[in-house]
């Protein structure tokens, strides 16, 4: 059976790479003669006067097309006598860092364009930098257009002392340097006449003959959960691929994370019993009793993967929005997937050096290096144990859109070592103590809109029902919890934060909670809600910014509009309107004791 190739194609903006795929394969007489009728009856309205272009079996959107770029990754099965190959012609353009990305997370070897002309450039190191923190171990730079610099060896060595200098550090194990012409042919499936000074293999003998198999470093077996099966009453197995080492029946495993042990009692591979089953198989694994698995779970044998609720990683940040710490995102690693936290920025890689850089925010497609926190405890591995469980993808909450991609480096020592301590009182029993059911009134809206003078009341009249309070004003925290933060974004995010936290140990306490802050940002709203659970209560105070603006009781308006609050909400900063508050009042259009008597009502049936 022939071995199966996955390699990326990458390189900037018009550096040749759809070109020199499409002549690699019609020089190596890969297309059926359907393809080449159409391919050479496209290329006679194509950009290259009439002569093929070999760019068109590839770029398959019209877009691309007429504007003679890759947008989308464009992925191509072949097979030639020697071995079986999948490539993906991934975008060079800057805009579409995120499309190579995708393509790199599934290759074994990388081969980068660049243009002789050009030499290396700002995006061939961001994506070799790419390419090795994806776990790409083997790369091929293929230098292009050499028929446009005559072939000069001299140029062709600068490039090639360029790229080993950049990549000299890189966890990967090979490099190799070839000079090609795509649109020529030159040393893409043959040696070229025109660089006798070349003593390597060509383009496509080299990809044939190249071994890019992994040493199995993990010594145990690995498999996470991606689905529980229960057929009938009688059968309960567990599915999913092994990702790393064997196993069979009769073996011990550990379910993580409820460290459970039991033996594997039946295996099935695809849909057949089996003794044994190996590293890469989709198999069902019955055990030989009930033990505490679900979807996300593993199970395995290792020693090596970890269970804990903080960790460091490398990502790649893919956001359109930048990246400030606090922010919380839907992170997934493996087949699980939790809530979770940037807590801090430790630091950027620059691009060109690698050097560690200090960084407040993240923009779109720089690589940074942060601490995440989880909700929750999960079970992963470095990246560098098991590629399955070490890669991860945040996910915005709000959009459902991938933010960035990356790499587990290491678990954070206190992650283990700080426990949750367990108390004797308990939350129930502080809330029957004063007869209530404990919740977070969280009123949000614009400056001037109300929400401090509505949340008071609301406040009274709730303490003259019986109930036990507490009033958190935005105001007031930061007299002392939060002294010690600006209105710069990130700071507004560890604002609302830590007064979520605050708000849950009211809650713990056993009282009904009522804070009132502008809150401006819907990701940051969402995470009080995460923090807090059931007991949040969003109370949206639509009242109109020019509402707002005529109230002004503190001038902070006419500070903002001459320039003299920067940041200001609803001016010089946005306010993003709750998407789907529990209660909503515009102020301008009750009295306050209306006002009151509305929220009042709208919230006794989440106090029964």
């Amino acid at each position: 059976m022939k071995s199966l190739l996955k390699f990326i194609m990458c390189g900037s903006v018009d550096d040749g790479k759809s070109t020199l795929i499409g002549h690699m394969l019609y020089d190596a007489k890969l297309l059926f003669a359907d393809q080449e009728e159409a391919l050479e009856l496209d290329s006679k309205v194509g950009s290259r006067g009439g002569e093929i272009d070999y760019s068109l079996l590839l770029d398959g959107l019209m877009a691309e097309r007429e504007q003679g770029i890759t947008i989308d990754v464009a992925y191509r099965y072949f097979t030639t006598d020697h071995r079986s190959f999948i490539v993906a012609d991934t975008p060079g353009h800057e805009e579409y860092t995120r499309n190579m990305a995708v393509g790199a997370s599934f290759a074994d070897l990388a081969v980068i364009l660049v243009d002789a002309t050009k030499g290396v450039i700002t995006q061939t190191k961001r994506h070799a930098r790419i390419c090795s923190l994806m776990g790409i171990k083997h790369l091929v730079l293929a230098v292009n257009k050499m028929d446009l610099i005559d072939f000069d060896q001299n140029r062709f060595d600068e490039i090639k002392k360029d790229f080993m200098q950049m990549t000299h550090g890189f966890n990967i194990d090979s490099v190799e340097v070839i000079p090609v012409s795509a649109t020529e042919g030159d040393n893409i499936t043959k040696k070229s006449e025109n660089t006798l000074w070349y003593q390597g293999l060509p383009l496509l003998p080299y990809l044939e003959n190249i071994d890019v198999r992994k040493e199995n470093e993990q010594h145990g077996f690995v498999m996470p959960v991606q689905r529980v099966s229960r057929p009938n009453h009688t059968f309960r197995g567990f599915q999913g691929q092994i990702e790393a080492g064997s196993i069979n029946v009769g073996d011990e495993v550990i379910t993580l994370p409820s460290n459970e042990r039991a033996k594997v009692k039946t295996l099935l591979v695809t849909d057949q019993e089996s003794d044994k089953a190996l590293n890469g198989q989709p198999v069902t694994i019955q055990l030989d009793r009930e033990v505490d698995v679900s979807r996300g779970n593993v199970l395995t044998s290792s020693e090596n993967v970890q269970v804990a609720d903080m960790f460091t990683a490398t990502i790649l940040w893919m956001d359109d929005t930048k990246l400030v710490p606090g922010r919380n995102y839907l992170v997934k690693v493996g087949t699980k997937t939790l809530p979770g936290t940037v807590m801090s920025i430790k630091h950027k890689i620059d691009i060109n050096t690698g050097d560690k850089v200090p960084a407040e925010h993240i923009y779109k497609n720089e690589l940074v290096e942060c601490d995440i926190s989880l909700s929750e405890n999960m079970v992963f591995d470095t990246f560098e144990n098991n590629e399955a469980l070490g890669g991860l993808i945040l996910i915005d909450r709000v959009s459902n859109m991938t933010s960035a991609c990356g790499v587990i480096e290491h678990s954070l020592r206190r992650s283990t070592n700080v426990k949750w301590q367990q108390t004797d009182i308990t939350k129930d029993l502080r809330a029957q103590q004063k007869g209530q059911k404990p919740l977070t009134l969280w009123f949000t809206g614009l400056s001037g809109s109300g929400k401090s003078t509505l949340a008071n009341e609301v406040e009274k009249r709730l303490v003259s029902m019986g109930h036990h309070t507490m009033l958190l004003d935005g105001d007031n925290v930061r007299h002392g919890l939060n002294k010690n933060l600006g209105f710069k974004e990130n700071d507004r995010v560890e604002n609302i934060r830590r007064i979520a936290e605050v708000s849950k140990l009211m809650n713990d306490a056993g009282l009904i909670t009522l804070a009132s802050f502008i809150s401006p940002y819907e990701s940051d709203r969402q995470n009080a809600r995460e923090i807090i659970g059931e007991d949040y209560i969003e109370i949206y105070v639509s009242t109109p910014l020019e509402e707002c603006e005529k109230r002004d009781v503190k001038g902070l308006y006419q500070k903002a509009r001459t320039g003299e609050i920067p940041n200001f909400t609803g001016i010089s900063s946005p306010y993003e309107t709750p998407a789907n508050p529990e209660v909503e009042i515009d102020t301008s259009q009750h009295s306050l004791e209306e006002a009151t008597e509305y929220v009042i009502n709208q919230i006794l049936k989440y106090l029964d």
